[in-house]
């Protein structure tokens, strides 16, 4: 079946109801809400933003937001207004060189790397795909989070190879084309280390698949992640809660992660409380440090 767009996912899912917001953690001296994962980059575990979790906000607020969490890395997706002063203007690989050092000047300014960029439509056309292997070669990303036809694998092999960039196959939920696990190990099986997976935990928990069940099947495979925790399990409309109080257990995920020594990059995508998500985030960003600190104890 064809795979979800985005924003049709997210248009469906704009009905789930909303959990009482956590008080503000901001000081007033403006201290940072969070400070950041230190101990998790030990590991090797580099904690960010999906920048649609702000996308209610321009693309360079989200980075502000980003920059308040203590956080230094980020995914961007293609559609998101630049900047209050430049709303006409969307992140997407067609920006002009003009844009884009306006970007990579901000992301300098604040000390975020873009590494990620996706949902992004990777369809079996050389120029197509080449063009965004282009733009992220030249923005410094590392790798593209997309859901390909099944045809374009050759295609997008060769194109991370020659551009030494990763694709990462997103899992929206059932019936998008990704959802279940077996079909990422079988697109991928054969095929080089820059073909694998961007685990979305909570779209795996919304089509009824356990989320650590499939972290240990996909364990050599896993690119990057959508990191979430649900309140409801196997609920197309369950949202976001803060790590560790949902149903996902982030905890023996973080943990299994560990023991399969996976390195990489953790995108935080709370899609829930949109207007004021920070302090939920914030919790998110202290539980994940604060389980990697353990874990660091044990290295």
């Amino acid at each position: 079946m064809t795979a979800w767009n985005r924003r049709e996912f997210m248009a469906a899912m704009t009905t789930a109801g909303a959990v009482t917001c956590m008080p503000a953690v901001l000081s007033a001296g403006g201290a940072p809400l969070a400070g950041g994962a230190p101990s998790a980059e030990k590991l090797g575990w580099r904690l960010g933003c999906q920048a649609y979790t702000f996308n209610r906000f321009t693309f360079f607020e989200a980075l502000e937001k980003i920059h308040q969490l203590g956080l230094r890395y980020v995914e961007m997706y293609p559609g998101q207004r630049l900047s209050p002063q430049r709303p006409d203007v969307t992140t997407n690989d067609s920006m002009s060189p003009e844009v884009r050092a306006e970007v990579k000047s901000r992301l300098k300014e604040l000390d975020i790397q873009l590494v990620a960029y996706g949902v992004v439509g990777l369809p079996n056309n050389e120029n197509a795909c080449r063009r965004v292997f282009e733009f992220a070669k030249d923005m410094g990303i590392e790798t593209l989070t997309s859901e390909p036809p099944f045809e374009a694998f050759d295609l997008l092999e060769r194109l991370a190879e020659e551009y030494q960039i990763n694709v990462a196959l997103h899992n929206h939920p059932e019936p998008s084309r990704y959802w279940n696990p077996e079909t990422v190990l079988k697109v991928c099986q054969g095929r080089s280390k820059r073909i694998g997976a961007c685990a979305d935990t909570g779209h795996w928990m919304r089509s009824g698949i356990n989320p650590l069940e499939a972290v240990r099947k996909l364990e050599g495979r896993i690119i990057s992640f959508h990191l979430k925790d649900l309140n409801k399990y196997g609920r197309q409309g369950a949202h976001d809660v803060p790590w560790g109080t949902g149903q996902a257990d982030i905890r023996a995920i973080l943990e299994e992660l560990y023991r399969q020594r996976f390195r990489g990059f953790f995108a935080a995508e709370y899609e829930h409380n949109w207007e004021n998500n920070l302090p939920d985030l914030a919790e998110c960003v202290r539980f994940f440090e604060q389980v990697a600190a353990e874990l660091l104890k044990k290295a």
